[in-house]
C-alpha cells in the first residue's frame, strides 16, 4: 500500500518537471527568432529600403550597373522603365528595379 502512494506522488511530480522543460523550449524558440530577426531579416529590409530610395532618385545621365551586369549611362527615364546607353547609339530598355548600382560620375570613360 505504501508503494502505491509513493508511485502516485512520483506521478504528480513528473508533469511539473515537464512544464519547466516546455518553458525552456519556448524561451529557446523566442531567442532563435530574435537571432534570425537581427541577423537575417532586419539587414535584408534595410538593403531593400536603400535600393528603393536609390531607384526613386535615378536621373538622366547617371552611370549605372544593371542586375544583368550591363554597364551604361541612363539616357531616358519613364515611370517603370529606364533606357540605358551601353555604347554610342546603342540603347537598351530595362525595368527600374533592374538597376543594381549607381556608379560615381566619370566611371564610364567615353571615347572620342
Amino acid at each position: 500500500m505504501n508503494y502505491l502512494i509513493s508511485e502516485a506522488l512520483a506521478a504528480d511530480g513528473a508533469p511539473a518537471a515537464q512544464q519547466g522543460g516546455s518553458m525552456m523550449s519556448i524561451l529557446f524558440l523566442v531567442l532563435m527568432f530574435g537571432a534570425f530577426y537581427f541577423l537575417l531579416i532586419r539587414p535584408q529590409q534595410k538593403r531593400a529600403k536603400e535600393h528603393k530610395t536609390m531607384i526613386a532618385s535615378l536621373s538622366k545621365g547617371d552611370e549605372v550597373v544593371t542586375a544583368g551586369g550591363v554597364l551604361g549611362r541612363i539616357s531616358d527615364i519613364s515611370e517603370n522603365y529606364v533606357s540605358v546607353e551601353i555604347a554610342d547609339g546603342v540603347n537598351i530598355k530595362v525595368q527600374r528595379q533592374a538597376v543594381q548600382t549607381v556608379l560615381p560620375k566619370g566611371t564610364i570613360k567615353t571615347t572620342g
